[in-house]
């Protein structure tokens, strides 16, 4: 077999050559290469990379040459339209591949439709899971247990009761084949820069037919996170960096924009892809009882935009001016044109009953009958829960659900969602929204110079 390991790195010299030698030693009779990606590293990493790729022909390296991340839902792409392989694998820095673990993947490669992921085995500094195998080998390269590994894996592979079985878990390493990864694609650029990147691909490649597969006769340890979680030149291991948080709130509020609500998996890691609904909310502020705070509603319509497709809030001009200033201060977080997804009324000139929506599905409240932690509860198992429905008005503990006609259940929109076109999407948004874009321009401006290089 032929296979691209796709590896960005971002000060992990130390791990990349920790696993970079357990490809070397244990790639067996495959054809491999390594395609590396250095982001703005500051560590030494792209004077050892060079260096390497100039004696060994097998390792590919590109360099971020900017003062700013990429980030691997770039960086990924970029190294998949250069690898040369059309089997390449979603790889990370802290990933040390066991003996036979290629053998594994060739094994269930089965056609061009097919994904597979290796099995994971990590020290102790996440919850365990069916999905992987828990077993504390060390937390750093100087650290790790080899010979234990090995033996680790050769029980699992020739004792276990799981040998020659596979689920239809998905997470990486995961390969596939680079034509359907492009056709799609590749990553959306709205979870620029990491976090729920490959939960939006895997249920765009599930979309478009992918089956996907766990094998338990492959294996890698994996020591976790070293990217940017847990990446010890802004953190200590097992503690989450600032920088992740904050990326990981922005990118889990696009998930939720996009798709409806959050990332679907059973217990082995096998993926769901979500159902999209066409959801219009209306809240009615215009009571006098029970007003809530300048960030209280902030708070409230931050958690209500997500979940709609539409928001419109009735109420005095107090809250027209609150919706402005929430889209001043949210809009450089997202592609999503927030204007044209949140309204602001005056309730003495256009009352709740003379409001009309296009959505599809359109649920009411009252700001003065509601328990805003009801509400939060309510919208994150509705699109879970509306399978069950029929067109009609009900009646709930948060307010009144209209669903307009069949379609609004039947219709769903997730299959619009496949394939992204990120230099097109990123171009238009810099037109209508130039003066939020500082946030996403290093990414438009990467992929301007791949299109006039012919990467792109």
């Amino acid at each position: 077999m032929k296979i691209s390991f796709i590896v960005p790195g971002r000060n992990n010299l130390k791990y990349f050559k920790w696993s970079y030698d357990s490809i070397m030693k244990n790639k067996g009779n495959h054809e491999v290469e390594i395609c590396f990606a250095d982001d703005a590293s500051t560590d030494g990493t792209w004077d050892w990379v060079y260096s390497e790729s100039l004696i060994n022909p097998m390792l590919k390296v590109m360099r971020n040459e900017g003062n700013t991340r990429l980030g691997h839902t770039i960086l990924y792409d970029a190294l998949v339209r250069r690898s040369s392989y059309d089997i390449c694998i979603i790889w990370h820095c802290d990933m040390y591949l066991a003996p036979g673990a290629l053998d594994a993947i060739e094994k269930n490669m089965v056609d061009k439709k097919t994904i597979v992921s290796l099995t994971r085995v990590e020290p102790p500094l996440h919850p365990p899971g069916h999905e992987k195998i828990i077993s504390d080998l060390g937390t750093e390269p100087e650290t790790f247990m080899e010979s234990k590994f090995i033996e680790l894996v050769h029980n699992m592979k020739t004792k276990s009761s799981k040998k020659d079985k596979t689920t239809n878990g998905v997470f990486a390493p995961w390969a596939f084949y680079k034509e359907e990864f492009l056709k799609i694609g590749g990553h959306d650029s709205l979870f620029y820069v990491q976090s729920k990147e490959d939960s939006d691909i895997w249920n765009r490649l599930m979309l478009n037919g992918a089956t996907f597969i766990q094998t338990w006769e492959g294996f890698v340890y994996h020591m976790t996170c070293r990217g940017s979680r847990f990446n010890p030149t802004i953190t200590q291991v097992g503690k989450n960096s600032d920088e992740w948080e904050k990326q990981n709130i922005i990118s889990t509020r696009n998930f939720i924009r996009k798709w409806g609500g959050m990332p679907l998996q059973n217990e082995y890691h096998a993926i769901s892809p979500n159902k999209k609904y066409n959801i219009g909310i209306i809240v009615d502020m215009s009571s006098e009882m029970n007003q809530p705070s300048d960030e209280e509603f902030i708070d409230f319509i931050g958690f209500l935009e997500i979940f709609s497709d539409s928001l419109h809030i009735v109420g005095d001009k107090k809250y027209r001016d609150l919706i402005k200033f929430y889209i001043d201060k949210e809009q450089a977080n997202t592609l999503y044109y927030l204007a044209d997804r949140l309204y602001g009324y005056n309730y003495k000139y256009t009352p709740v009953n003379q409001i009309v929506i296009d959505d599809s599905i359109v649920i009411s409240m009252e700001w003065d009958k509601i328990k805003v932690n009801e509400v939060f509860d309510f919208l994150q198992k509705f699109p879970f829960i509306i399978e069950n429905y029929s067109p009609g008005m009900y009646e709930s503990n948060i307010g009144t659900i209209h669903i307009k006609n069949d379609k609004s259940i039947s219709k769903t929109y997730e299959n619009n969602l496949i394939t992204v076109n990120n230099i097109y999407q990123l171009r238009i948004y810099k037109e209508i929204y130039p003066e939020y874009f500082d946030r996403y321009r290093p990414v438009l401006s990467f992929l301007e110079m791949e299109k006039l290089n012919n990467i792109l």
